[in-house]
């Protein structure tokens, strides 16, 4: 099983909404007292067992570089993929795992899609939306949240935490029954 959390590489970006992939693989790492590795390619990994949790090295709109080289070097099945993004069209405090589909304009996905050949990968969508007025996309998704939210976004990390572990040891169609739009937050 291979865990990819998406983001942007260095300190310019490692608060940014975008990178809010990045902050669940660090989250499980920590709890699970694992360490990065570097691996055979554009990417960070730790092993837990048979999951495979990595970062790329890569920008975000060439994240499937490195999600290629994963499945690649580890020879992981597509349908053994579960990709964790930012996602501007859900509120903070949501999130939704999805099985396959379009990029629905994510780059980083878009890019997955193209080195994969395929949509059909499962995804773990995480809201960063806290306004309604979000355009232009590529501004808001590379700035920080305010400091107000912070309880919601350590919220949102535990909780996808959570809902990976359950992934991983009951699959997509549970966790979509269980985790999707179940906001049990406030």
């Amino acid at each position: 099983m291979l865990v990819v959390g998406l983001g942007n590489p260095g300190n310019k970006y490692c608060n940014t909404k975008h990178n809010f992939g990045f902050w669940i693989i660090d989250k499980i790492i920590e709890n699970r007292s694992l360490k990065l590795k570097t691996g055979k390619g554009h990417y960070l990994y730790a092993k837990d067992n048979e999951v495979i949790l990595a970062k790329p090295t890569t920008y975000m709109n060439n994240s499937g570089i490195a999600v290629s080289e994963i499945c690649s070097y580890f020879k992981i099945s597509i349908n053994n993929v579960i990709v964790i993004y930012d996602d501007i069209d859900l509120r903070l405090g949501n999130m939704k795992f999805k099985l396959s589909g379009s990029s629905g304009g994510h780059r980083g996905i878009e890019s997955i899609i193209y080195h994969l050949k395929s949509e059909k990968f499962n995804r773990l969508r995480l809201g960063i939306s806290t306004i309604d007025y979000i355009r232009p996309a590529e501004k808001y998704v590379l700035k920080p949240f305010p400091e107000k939210f912070n309880e919601d976004i350590i919220f949102v990390i535990n909780r996808a935490c959570e809902a990976l572990l359950y992934f991983i040891d009951n699959g997509i169609e549970k966790s979509m029954n269980k985790f999707n739009n179940n906001k049990e937050h406030k």
